[in-house]
């Protein structure tokens, strides 16, 4: 910053994001350090190259003024990227009643006895702001949906939705899984107890099967006891089947 006795001046050189064909400007602020209405004029060593507004004004006591310098686009970089312009900004203090209307060339002439503060101004060129880099595209393992956090500390609602499918996807396996071996062991105990009830059953036939030998040694087999053991069989053998 340039500090004299009537103004601040921020920055102290005028710097352009150069670029081809293209119409750039930058700001210049003046801050008016007293208790005066101060005077100010803006030249350049090449007036048709920049367009200053406003070139002249005001600053009011304790009051900034900004000035917006623009470059008219340009179809040649200069060589080295290097500027010879220069400027020129003079302040003088002027009367409260002053307006910009009443701001003329003498006042900022020394030889008329104003008091007339000088600043010189180069002009630089500057590389212009790098676009941002596109995106890439991630890999496999990292397009796999993630919940970002947002600053509250909790997840976004669609993206808590889509973390919560992948889980699932994760976990159905292993619930399936058990799901599974809960079916085959009670399947299984079912076909053990069909075991047991045909080892009874079997065991009750044979007992069956001696008592008719012994009354058959003894009298004639009736008709019933013979069709209740053809019952008892065709039953045995269809649970036979089954299991």
């Amino acid at each position: 910053m340039s500090t004299g006795e009537l103004l601040n001046i921020h920055p102290q050189d005028l710097q352009f994001p150069f670029e081809l064909r293209k119409q750039i400007s930058c700001s210049l602020q003046l801050s008016n350090k007293t208790d005066h209405h101060v005077a100010f004029k803006v030249k350049t060593t090449n007036p048709r190259k920049y367009c200053v507004r406003p070139n002249t004004g005001i600053v009011l006591p304790r009051s900034t003024c900004d000035i917006i310098v623009t470059m008219q686009a340009q179809k040649e970089a200069p060589p080295d990227m290097q500027c010879k312009d220069k400027f020129l900004l003079q302040s003088v203090v002027a009367s409260p009643e002053a307006t910009t209307k009443n701001i003329f060339p003498d006042m900022f002439n020394k030889e008329s006895g104003h008091h007339v503060e000088e600043f010189k101004l180069r002009v630089l060129y500057v590389a212009p702001p790098r676009p941002p880099s596109p995106v890439r595209e991630g890999s496999e393992e990292d397009s796999s949906p993630r919940p970002s956090v947002s600053e509250n500390g909790h997840l976004n609602a669609s993206e808590f939705t889509v973390a919560s499918n992948a889980f699932n996807e994760r976990v159905e396996p292993q619930e399936t899984s058990s799901e599974a071996r809960t079916l085959i062991s009670k399947v299984t105990e079912e076909k053990n107890y069909t075991i047991e009830q045909n080892k009874k059953l079997q065991q009750e036939l044979d007992f069956l099967r001696r008592e008719v030998s012994r009354n058959h040694s003894r009298s004639g087999i009736p008709f019933i006891y013979v069709l209740l053991v053809g019952i008892v069989g065709i039953i045995l053998g269809y649970l036979l089947k089954r299991t």
